[in-house]
């Protein structure tokens, strides 16, 4: 099974390229869709302000900061903690930019050389929620995870949360995996034949939105598996 990384940060501003920096990283593990306690959390110095509107985000001062280590001194221990791990990231785009900036000035090659994947919950929730709100904050309430202790916004709060949004999102999958055991039967128990011609067994068909969340995690499923699932193949063959 491939360790998860949720992971989220805190910047100065808007804009990688226009120079603004991570000064905070937040990532908790999961492994087997399980907390592990193997976290990481992170605060930077980043060597200039936060624009207004971000500290009002984020509530991170300057002088909070200041004695905070600079990101390239320990972007090495970060790449090794990431290392061949999937990423869980709610708008990717934003957080893989910077961090790639800050790998880069630290002289070090981009994110996706060194992690197994990249998993944007913010697109997955358009697939399963098409046409509504899919921010953090509306997930969590859509799923009823407690943000109530959510003054601010902070890189290791807003991965626990989305860590939990993580496994309502694809919280299907779970009926993927079979007890065998106990679906076998107990030795010395009586089976009694039921003849099932008896009964009329209505046809219940899927509600649409319960098809797209279906195609939802078949794709993710298919995903994980580079495309070796035997469903797909299946579809292929019949095409065929």
């Amino acid at each position: 099974m491939t360790r998860q990384i949720v992971l989220d940060t805190e910047t100065t501003g808007l804009s990688a390229e226009n120079g603004d920096r991570i000064i905070e990283l937040g990532c908790v593990e999961l492994f087997n869709r399980k907390l592990t306690g193997n976290d990481l959390h992170i605060y930077f110095n980043p060597e200039r302000e936060s624009h207004e509107d971000a500290l009002k985000v984020h509530g991170l001062t300057t002088d909070f900061l200041r004695d905070k280590p600079k990101f390239g001194t320990l972007a090495n221990d970060i790449v090794e903690y990431l290392r061949d791990a999937e990423l869980i990231i709610h708008n990717a785009a934003f957080d893989v930019g910077f961090l790639n900036k800050e790998f880069e000035r630290a002289g070090l090659p981009p994110l996706r050389t060194f992690v197994s994947e990249v998993t944007d919950t913010l697109a997955m929730a358009k697939q399963v929620y098409p046409g509504k709100r899919n921010s953090l904050d509306a997930l969590c309430d859509r799923f009823g995870v407690d943000r109530s202790n959510r003054t601010f916004h902070g890189a290791k709060l807003d991965a626990q949360l989305l860590a939990d949004v993580y496994i309502n999102l694809t919280r299907g999958q779970d009926a993927l995996l079979i007890d065998v055991a106990a679906a076998e039967p107990v030795q010395g128990t009586a089976v009694v034949a039921v003849d099932l011609s008896q009964f009329e067994l209505p046809v219940i068909v899927a509600a649409e939105h319960e098809l797209t969340a279906h195609e939802a995690v078949l794709a993710q499923l298919d995903k994980s598996s580079g495309g070796r699932t035997l469903f797909r193949q299946n579809d292929e063959k019949a095409v065929a």
